[in-house]
């Protein structure tokens, strides 16, 4: 038996979702903004967005993996984290320091969820 698999906004190098039976998995998702607060927002609505488009919701995030470029922002990302998460789904999730694609990323969020 044969799962389909289906690519979301595929380009060159990377898709920006792939959906494999009723598991998606996002590509890394980073925002615009001076700092970790308005970036950590921006990537969340890109989640949402991409989540959206796999006709899934951030309730049904499995795993989501957080790099951040200074743990010194764990506190920052957090409250950005915990104002955008569904509180009754709470994903398992794990947080690390990184060296992200540019210096002016400050996070990035990488999410699995189930449709």
């Amino acid at each position: 038996m044969t799962t389909e698999i289906t690519r979301l906004e595929p380009g060159r190098r990377m898709s920006a979702a792939v959906i494999h039976g009723d598991t998606v998995y996002l590509a890394g998702q980073v925002g615009e903004g001076a700092g970790v607060t308005e970036q950590a927002r921006a990537a969340l609505a890109e989640v949402d967005r991409l989540l959206a488009s796999a006709g899934t919701t951030k309730s049904r995030i499995l795993t989501t993996t957080v790099w951040l470029a200074d743990m010194a922002d764990f506190a920052a990302m957090n409250a950005v984290w915990e104002a955008w998460i569904d509180p009754a789904n709470p994903p398992a999730r794990a947080t690390g320091e990184a060296r992200l694609a540019t210096p002016d990323y400050k996070v990035e969020f990488i999410v699995t969820a189930a449709r």
